[in-house]
């Protein structure tokens, strides 16, 4: 039991560590982008504002802008000690603490908000808002129930976004990935079928033509087998055959 307490204690004294916290939160948010986007929708660490020439974590890549492409600015934040505290001043009814905590962790979110809109959003090279991310579902929760969500959209054009959100999030994006690809595939298809219809017309024409052309060959030889072989029969009929004709048409009997 000494050893399992000093081994979470270690891992608390991690966690309260702002840059740990921070990678962990990093680590997991680039796990879910990894698992749902493919490496080619997506940037990592790349500058979205020029004159901050701060990284964000990560950038989705959506269609639009004047070079194709406009970015999504997704970064991950973890108020982790001020969370934990609050948590725990709730468990052990030191509601006065609680509250203390609560503001607090109230105005950290809103800081970060800030400063992710004051470093990463930069339209038109991003898009209008940004994403923040909260590794832990439990601190999303305490943030919705904060009622924090709408001000933080309005205030900071930031949404935030917990571990399932998240996912959700970007399963929507992919699914519009997709549709996208399929109307730019779709607009091939149509140029395909298009082609395929001048040709199949000029097809058909030619079909049409030697059609006509095998319609009167059988007419001839209807004709030919029909109207001229009755014809010869009859002039036939009136030749008397004497004498051996076989030699008249050089035949060979055997």
């Amino acid at each position: 039991m000494q050893k399992i307490s000093s081994d979470v204690g270690n891992l608390s004294k991690m966690l309260s560590n702002v840059k740990t916290t921070g990678i962990l939160g990093e680590i997991q948010l680039g796990a879910i982008i990894d698992e749902i986007l493919s490496p080619e929708q997506y940037l990592k660490n790349v500058v979205t504002n020029k004159a901050g020439r701060e990284p964000v974590e990560f950038a989705v890549k959506l269609p639009g802008g004047d070079e194709g492409e406009v970015l999504l600015p997704i970064d991950s934040k973890f108020p982790y000690t001020i969370y934990t505290d609050m948590q725990t001043s709730y468990e052990t009814n030191d509601f006065d603490g609680y509250e203390i905590k609560k503001k607090q962790l109230i105005s950290t979110i809103k800081s970060m908000a800030k400063d992710i809109k004051d470093k990463y959003i930069n339209p038109p090279t991003t898009t209008n808002f940004a994403v923040m991310f909260l590794p832990v579902e439990g601190l999303y929760a305490e943030v919705v129930k904060m009622g924090l969500v709408e001000e933080l959209r309005n205030k900071y054009s930031i949404t935030v976004a917990g571990p399932t959100t998240m996912a959700a999030l970007l399963n929507s994006l992919q699914m519009g990935f997709q549709t996208l690809a399929i109307q730019k595939k779709s607009n091939e298809v149509w140029s395909i079928l298009g082609a395929v219809k001048t040709e199949f017309s000029k097809f058909g024409g030619i079909i049409e033509n030697i059609q006509k052309k095998l319609n009167g060959a059988s007419n001839d030889l209807d004709q030919l087998i029909g109207v001229r072989t009755r014809a010869i029969d009859r002039s036939l009929r009136s030749v008397t055959i004497t004498g051996d004709t076989s030699k008249l048409l050089d035949t060979d009997e055997e």
